[in-house]
């Protein structure tokens, strides 16, 4: 464990340290993890956070006592409080940005301008430490990307998986089945551990994965269950029901995954929609 100090640099690993932005609330945890990685000419900032003089001040001061210039700044995905500060990191010092498009939904980092656009299966060399692989992880979002240094067998999750909680998947860019889908994808690749956008590491990654799906498919089974009973609803009227297990002043951020379970039903065929509401196929 190492701990969650905003705005000063912790080293987590041989060339890796981790930056807690000052960010803490009830979305973001602890705050917003901006991780820095030593590359070929210099540092890679990989996921710069929020739009805070603060922070980007801190990340130009972890910088220099470190030693080493920022040459790269590495996006997961733009939601505001991951990659806002990418802009003024960009003008300060010129270091590209390489990440995924801008997804439309009025959530998103709309000045964010990627200078190299990634995809599934790139590689950026980082010198000694090696590789970092692109992975693409539609789900939270659907521009989601995870990065996975081979190095270390570590993985930058962004929002995918999160220390402490499970991430809210808001449609219409969140998708419950790309989500799960992202999920069974990581267990293909060989992760040791996983440095994700809010919280500590996670030292039983592949624990940690299957965990989270099951979650999933048992929630699924939840909004099964409370359509059998309650046909032609919508996600309002179910929230109350499948997330009992849940304090009632969050059931408004529940009910957007809650959205997202009736929409994956419906695209598996298990339930139809008409307008708005769901009802399970017969």
């Amino acid at each position: 464990m190492f701990a969650l100090t905003p705005g000063q640099p912790v080293q987590i690993a041989e060339g890796v340290w981790r930056l807690l932005a000052l960010n803490p609330g009830m979305m973001s945890g602890p705050g917003t993890n901006t991780y820095l990685l030593e590359g070929t000419s210099g540092l890679i900032v990989l996921d710069p956070g929020p739009e805070d003089p603060r922070h980007i001040a801190n990340i130009e001061a972890a910088a220099q006592q470190i030693g080493l210039p920022v040459r790269q700044i590495l996006v997961t995905h733009t939601h505001r409080d991951h990659s806002p500060a990418a802009l003024a990191l960009h003008e300060q010092t010129g270091a590209p940005r390489l990440g995924p498009c801008v997804v439309n939904d009025n959530l998103q980092d709309q000045h964010w301008q990627p200078d190299h656009l990634l995809k599934d299966g790139d590689s950026i060399q980082l010198g000694a430490l090696g590789e970092l692989t692109v992975i693409s992880t539609p789900g939270h979002v659907s521009n989601h990307l995870c990065f996975l240094l081979h190095r270390h067998g570590m993985l930058f999750s962004g929002d995918h998986l999160i220390n402490g909680s499970t991430v809210v998947i808001a449609p219409p860019s969140g998708s419950m089945g790309a989500y799960i889908r992202s999920l069974n994808k990581l267990l293909d690749h060989d992760v040791h551990v996983i440095a994700p956008g809010h919280g500590d590491l996670i030292h039983q990654p592949q624990q940690a994965i299957e965990q989270t799906i099951s979650h999933r498919l048992k929630r699924e089974h939840k909004v099964r269950s409370a359509l059998s009973e309650r046909p032609n609803s919508s996600a309002s009227d179910l929230v109350a029901i499948v997330y009992d297990d849940t304090p009632a002043f969050l059931h408004p951020i529940a009910e957007f995954s809650l959205l997202a379970h009736l929409i994956k039903l419906n695209e598996d065929g298990d339930a139809t929609v008409n307008g708005g509401r769901y009802t399970l196929s017969s």
